[in-house]
């Protein structure tokens, strides 16, 4: 009997050990450059006219603009001959013959905009402004000792004025961009607005000014229209704790309908339209658990046709039955979250990409008349072969009670049914989003996926400051940066440990801008509860930090002060400076490993030098990288593999998970290591073989 019942047993009993076989084994290890490379093609943009698709690829390892015919795809050309940085920001000219596109040096965000024939490959340089001049005649400088250049920016392109486009420009005046119309064809430029007092504008499709912005002194916004004899009369005021979830986002086609999204009287920022001549207000849409993140509006008529909230994830709502089969049927084809890029002005073509969180991006373009889309191809094809992990929404209560969104990702071979806990503990990197007034959301990261692959658990936390969850999360992190802040992301920890999901011995701290900072306050004003901690253009001193802001961030200041601490007062320098880890330098204990690019604009490569001089005057240990051609964050795929090569051998030192040596990650790299290079085993010696 005991035979029998073992016999009938022993097929459940082998399924068992097999499933217990596979969680085992360790999946195969990505290279870092199938993770950090250029992507093989990006960006879809369909031509207004829909003659034509665009992407962006590489020219011998360079992100380009490509342009092919429609129905041939495979007869695309680069038109745009990047040979450095590579081009991430463009978009078709209403003539269907120009590409236009943005570019900095170096990164630092000084952006000239380029016009592209797409037949001719003509490229003309429609910004080539090269420094700022000031009353003397001479060139501007910043403290740093650089010369001051002028950034561009784009303020309205219409179908109506296909050869014009409207772009704002601080040429003049370092603090405030004029607005000029601009020929795409002959660059010929026409001021139509000086600006010496508004943060920005708002346009309409007639290139007619509708309202101007001014930030007031308490850190709120006050709206203006023009009073048609060169003046300004108040339309609206808008208060601090509404500021950031609070602003009008267009007009339908008559102009006379405005579309704002409004947090006045709520929480969450919802969308109303208003009649601009009786003043009447109505709700289109609202989500009591998240702001409206999202508008797909018709190209021309201006109808809003559906609102996308992002909660834990994207939803979209059809609020216009026009679109609801198309909506509908684009959700048949992947299980993804759809966005669409770009539109034909017609609207019979869309260019929809594809988002999910175990998998490279896909791209379709989707025809409307016969309800049939084409696929094109996916952003990273070699990402097909391997096994990648899932990304798990999980809250997280706060010590205060705040529901924090937070982002789980496991290694897949120790959570293969995706439930969000591993068997037993495991190393863990706290990975934390820059801004503050910025997000984390659901969908691939190659550095989720980098991490895990390498054995450990990944987690991503939306702290109170950050957007999308309703001004009060947003206001509740007001005046706490070190403070509440920090708390909520040591809360997430603990709460990581608690769930038997991360050693506690064993967890890093990571992240760039607002995320470099936690991890400097982490390793500063936390000092025990982290293993090690990896900072990238992360700023020491809030106070030299709002000190050398870029000058056209001037008409913003009070978003800072009344938000992060006033470094004009000395009660305020006094909160900053409190909060500051160079600070608290001292406290180090922990291994440092800190980025840095030598031309960022908004966290100056002071910021780092600094904390690293303080170090080494206290003989604490701290490995510094740094790039000469970057800014904030590391654009040129030959760095950013380079940081990252050094990083993985940084935490595998330190937490103890997988690492793929260096090879040729340095190759082509401008990295330079002035501190620390003999902290992580092999580095000196990649050093050395690329000078």
């Amino acid at each position: 009997m005991k035979k029998l019942l073992f016999v009938m047993l022993l097929p459940f009993l082998l399924t068992i050990i097999q499933g217990c076989q596979t969680e085992m084994k360790e999946a195969e290890l990505i290279p870092r450059k199938v993770l950090f490379d250029n992507p093989d093609k990006a960006a879809l943009r369909i031509s207004p006219d829909g003659k034509h698709i665009s992407y962006l690829a590489p020219v011998n390892g360079v992100l380009n603009v490509w342009v092919a015919p429609k129905d041939n795809p495979g007869q695309a050309i680069a038109v745009t001959n990047d040979t450095l940085r590579g081009i991430r920001i463009y978009f078709w000219a209403y003539t269907n013959d120009h590409i236009l596109y943005l570019q900095d040096l170096g990164g630092d965000e000084n952006w000239q905009l380029h016009a592209v024939n797409i037949s001719t490959k003509e490229d003309k340089n429609l910004t080539p402004f090269e420094d700022i001049k000031g009353p003397d005649g001479k060139p501007v400088t910043l403290p740093s000792g650089k010369v001051l250049r002028p950034t561009t920016q784009i303020q309205e392109v219409s179908y109506k004025f296909p050869e014009e486009i409207i772009i704002g420009l601080n040429t003049r005046n370092p603090q405030y961009h004029d607005l000029y119309r601009t020929n795409i064809l002959t660059g010929q430029m026409t001021i139509f607005q000086q600006n010496d007092q508004f943060m920005s504008f708002s346009t309409d499709d007639n290139y007619i000014i509708r309202f101007a912005m001014k930030m007031t002194p308490d850190g709120g916004n006050e709206i203006f229209t023009p009073d048609e004899q060169g003046g300004w009369n108040s339309f609206d005021k808008i208060q601090m704790e509404d500021m950031m979830t609070t602003a009008p986002v267009g007009f339908d086609k008559s102009g006379n309908t405005l579309y704002m999204i409004d947090s006045r009287g709520r929480n969450t920022a919802a969308l109303f339209s208003q009649d601009l001549e009786t003043g009447e207000k109505n709700l289109i849409y609202e989500n009591p658990k998240a702001d409206v993140s999202g508008i797909l509006m018709h190209p021309v008529e201006r109808t809003v046709e559906a609102v996308a909230s992002n909660y834990e994830r994207v939803e979209w709502t059809i609020l216009d039955e026009s679109v609801k089969s198309d909506i509908n049927y684009l959700k048949t084809l992947e299980d993804a979250e759809v966005n669409v890029g770009s539109r034909t002005l017609d609207d019979n073509y869309w260019a929809v990409a594809f988002t999910v969180d175990n998998g490279p991006v896909k791209y379709y373009l989707y025809d409307r008349q016969n309800k049939k889309a084409t696929f094109l191809f996916t952003n990273r094809s070699s990402l097909e072969k391997y096994t990648l992990s899932y990304m798990t929404p999980v809250i997280i209560k706060s010590r205060d009670g705040l529901d924090l969104v937070s982002y789980l990702s496991l290694p897949i071979w120790k959570d293969p049914k995706n439930s969000g806990k591993p068997k037993d503990p495991l190393p863990m990197v706290l990975l934390v989003h820059g801004g503050p007034w910025a997000r984390d959301g659901w969908g691939y990261n190659s550095l989720h996926q980098w991490l895990t692959n390498r054995g450990y658990a990944v987690l991503s936390v939306n702290f109170r400051g950050s957007t999308g969850f309703g001004k009060d999360f947003i206001n509740a992190g007001n005046m706490q940066w070190g403070k509440k802040m920090h708390d909520d992301l040591i809360d997430a920890v603990n709460w990581a440990v608690d769930e038997g999901i991360a050693q506690k011995d064993k967890i890093a701290i990571m992240g760039g801008s607002y995320g470099g900072y936690a991890t400097l306050a982490g390793l500063t004003l936390t000092p025990d509860v982290f293993a090690c901690g990896v900072d990238i253009v992360g700023p020491s001193n809030i106070i030299t930090l709002l000190n050398t802001i870029p000058p056209y961030w001037a008409p913003i200041i009070e978003m800072f002060t009344t938000r992060v601490g006033d470094h004009r007062t000395e009660e305020g320098r006094a909160l900053l400076e409190s909060v500051s880890p160079l600070t608290h330098v001292d406290s180090i204990r922990k291994p440092l490993l800190i980025g840095q690019g030598a031309n960022d604009p908004r966290v100056t490569q002071a910021e780092s030098d600094q904390i690293v001089t303080a170090m080494q005057e206290k003989n604490i240990p701290v490995t510094y990288v740094l790039y000469p051609d970057e800014g904030h964050g590391f654009a040129r795929p030959e760095n950013n593999l380079s940081f990252f090569a050094v990083t993985d051998l940084f935490l595998a030192k330190h937490l103890g998970g997988r690492s793929e040596p260096i090879v040729d990650d340095f190759k082509g790299s401008s990295i330079q290591i002035p501190s620390g290079a003999d902290q992580i085993e092999t580095l000196s010696e990649a050093l050395e073989s690329i000078q």
